[in-house]
């Protein structure tokens, strides 16, 4: 996909640009902020070339200022009132604001503690649910250093997390009010309605699918969705907010109803999910992006794709420079981009197989995805799928399938029941589907590359990168 490029476009990337340039070196002080907004913009404008300088200048100033912001929101990250007293005990009143991860040895859960993230570590066994307000009595930790390959200190600071209270003691005193409790509700009311009926491993599959949580399955299904290159499936993807938005529109568009309407509803349920779901950068990313097309349809001024994208980056990163270091968000946006600049070529070039058109979409985006996020899995967690062409291409045109039939089965649940019953037993089918294919290709021989291998399907990848754009993408305008 290529685009004509507009000042929006330069404007948008010097926002991201200037929000990314945070994380390399901060403006300390107004003084600082006041010499980079002068001198910045002055320099754009002298080094562009003949009819570029109001542009270049425009694109300056947004630079500088989105790195004046980024500095303030990384300086507000770092900060903490609860690291002075770490190894202390005490008893503290948390507000969980995600559901429990269980490991091998204990539990560990978000919370806030006198408005700052902190992490709980909790005692197998019971959790408190999201959003309880608890008193814990609890010993304040700093988060462990690296250690095998990964530095939990680093991890939990990119995310504004100081430090770990080893909680000894808790007991429920209250939910939390507000939008937290609203989005609580929400996920309650998603995750119970979307696979009435189902038990075990497909319950536990669809509402991963759905909501992006994978704490119901079991840790081979987890390992073998890794191995096979589909783990990416348990991230609330674009495809997740398309559905649900195309769904709310065309149902609007079927009952009559004007199209204005159908694209207010549209945000309203872009909204709400958000919310259910949490923010994650996928989703977030394609919840701007929505919103974004929904927005500029109800002004009358259409947005080309890029644009929406260098918006959606900019909300992430005006909100937490550090996502840049994110794994999800790098490989969220980076198989965004693959699609954008290779899936479309690509799958033109496949018009002349004999092949189903669901296929070849499904093909061109996988392998798409695949060259450009194989490097990206190398470098964040050394291991490499080497069959995720393959398991993508099986499971991809049946997820549409499963998400449609999660949100249909969570819009009939209030009103008929026994037709959610129904539409989950098919989903069953649907998740069962999915989780074999993930076993059968986790089982072939060498399905992941770690270490070396790792690198060489790394460097492999790159290589193919760079005959796709020689071969299929540079000739298609």
């Amino acid at each position: 996909m290529t685009a004509r490029l507009l000042p929006a476009h330069f404007v948008g990337l010097a926002c991201a640009c200037g929000l990314a340039a945070a994380d390399a070196v901060r403006l300390q002080g107004a003084a600082a902020a006041a010499l980079a907004a002068v001198v910045v913009p002055v320099a754009a404008g002298l080094c562009a070339p003949p009819g570029w300088s109001r542009i270049a200048v425009a694109a300056a100033f947004v630079f500088a200022g989105a790195w004046w912001w980024g500095s303030a929101r990384l300086d507000t990250l770092d900060r903490s009132v609860l690291a002075p007293r770490i190894g202390t005990a005490d008893r503290f009143v948390a507000v969980t604001t995600a559901e429990a991860r269980r490991g091998r040895f204990d539990q560990r859960q978000r919370a806030v503690v006198r408005g700052e993230p902190v992490e709980l570590k909790l005692r197998p066994g019971r959790s408190p649910p999201q959003g309880a307000r608890l008193s814990v009595l609890a010993v304040v930790q700093a988060p462990r250093g690296p250690k095998n390959g990964f530095d939990e200190r680093t991890w939990l600071r990119r995310q504004g997390v100081h430090v770990v209270l080893r909680v000894d003691e808790w007991h429920p005193v209250g939910r939390r009010s507000g939008l937290g409790g609203v989005a609580d509700r929400l996920r309650g009311r998603l995750r119970s309605s979307s696979a009435p009926g189902l038990r075990g491993e497909r319950r536990a599959l669809v509402e991963g699918v759905l909501l992006g949580d994978d704490a119901g399955l079991s840790d081979g299904l987890k390992q073998s969705f890794r191995r096979s290159g589909l783990y990416h499936l348990l991230a609330v993807s674009g495809q997740n907010v398309v559905l649900l938005a195309g769904g709310v529109l065309g149902l609007f568009l079927v009952a009559g109803i004007g199209r204005a309407y159908a694209h207010v509803a549209a945000l309203a349920a872009i909204c709400a999910y958000v919310l259910a779901v949490g923010p994650q950068p996928s989703v977030i990313r394609a919840a701007v992006a929505g919103a974004a097309v929904s927005v500029a349809w109800l002004a009358g001024r259409l947005r080309d794709a890029w644009h929406v994208l260098l918006l959606a980056a900019c909300v992430l990163l005006g909100w937490n420079p550090y996502t840049l270091f994110d794994a999800g968000f790098q490989l969220s946006f980076g198989a965004v981009v693959a699609i954008f600049v290779v899936g479309g070529p690509l799958r033109r070039e496949l018009e002349g197989y004999p092949m189903p058109a669901r296929l070849r979409t499904a093909l061109a985006i996988s392998v798409a995805c695949t060259v450009v996020t194989a490097p990206l899995l190398w470098l964040e967690f050394d291991r490499v799928p080497l069959y995720g062409v393959a398991a993508n291409a099986l499971v991809e045109p049946m997820m549409p399938l499963l998400l449609g039939l999660a949100f249909a089965a969570a819009a009939v649940d209030p009103v008929a029941p026994w037709l959610a019953v129904e539409l989950a037993w098919l989903n069953g089918w649907v998740a069962a589907y999915v989780a074999a294919c993930a076993r059968a290709v986790s089982a072939l021989p060498g399905a992941q590359a770690s270490g070396r291998g790792a690198a060489l399907a790394a460097a492999a990848a790159l290589a193919a990168a760079v005959v796709l754009w020689r071969r299929v993408v540079r000739p298609y305008p």
